[in-house]
């Protein structure tokens, strides 16, 4: 029986802790994600009663950032370990799940494209539901104020979304001061306005409908983000394909420390 012996067989430094350094920041990442989702949940007293997850009626932001923080911390924590340790079956769930992910992005770009009609039914349905939970979680508030203040609309289709608040709404026997009216972040801002009027969507929509367009947006979120897009198309190419591209390096690091390990292994049994 004849083995093929490799001269020198080592696995390369410069890989393993180019790999390591990859890591450790999206291992810091995900910790400070955790850190800041926790203490979201901590500040509006869901950590105190767990409960109260169940009970949300809209998307509260903080699962996004607890999931990607969670996913980010396991990844960085496997390729750091994986890479010091010389660990295959680390390496290669490092590897595994980044082109899992990487996969998965391309086939939503895909769907995306091909589906545009129902995804935009889609992006409309959860805007409408979170209307109707606007005022039940802050972060989902904020959220909600900083699309239409950054996109300059008001709802999803159109400021009478807002009905379907229960603040907002302008059912006759609804007694809320901020009956048939909007949030701050629907009005049209004065740049001279050093301090924001949270009450200037009081009593909006009771106005004659002409008179709108001097104080509110009037185009909804869903039609200013659809048209945000084509204008922006360049930006979000560049930022997809640097984010693929830091996914591609990682999988190459992990791919070539796996076969330094392999051979280093394989030489060593052979001698």
């Amino acid at each position: 029986m004849y083995y093929y012996r490799y001269e020198n067989a080592e696995v390369n430094c410069c890989y393993k802790y180019l790999m390591f350094s990859y890591n450790v920041i999206f291992w810091l990442a995900g910790v400070a994600l955790i850190a800041a989702g926790l203490w979201a949940w901590s500040e509006k007293g869901i950590l105190m009663d767990l409960t109260q997850v169940t009970r949300m009626h809209g998307f509260d932001p903080v699962w996004l950032v607890l999931v990607v923080g969670g996913l980010t911390f396991t990844l960085g924590f496997a390729g750091c370990v994986g890479a010091l340790r010389e660990n295959i079956c680390l390496l290669k769930f490092f590897s595994g799940v980044i082109g899992c992910i990487f996969t998965l992005e391309l086939v939503v770009v895909v769907l995306a494209f091909v589906f545009q009609g129902q995804l935009r039914e889609w992006i409309k349905s959860l805007f409408l539901a979170n209307i109707r939970a606007y005022r039940d979680d802050i972060d989902l508030q904020n959220l909600i104020d900083s699309l239409q203040k950054m996109n300059y609309c008001c709802g999803a289709e159109g400021p009478n979304d807002w009905d379907l608040n229960v603040y907002f709404s302008c059912n006759d026997t609804h007694l809320s001061r901020e009956r048939c009216g909007v949030p701050f972040s629907c009005c049209i801002q004065d740049p001279a306005d050093t301090v924001v009027n949270t009450q200037c969507g009081y009593d909006t929509r009771n106005r004659p409908m002409r008179e709108w367009g001097e104080h509110i947006y009037l185009k909804g979120c869903v039609i200013a983000m659809e048209e945000w897009l084509p204008g922006n198309i360049i930006t979000v190419t560049i930022v997809f394909a640097v984010i693929s591209v830091l996914q591609m390096v990682g999988m190459t690091l992990s791919r070539k420390l796996i076969s330094d390990i392999e051979r280093a292994n394989f030489a060593f049994l052979a001698g």
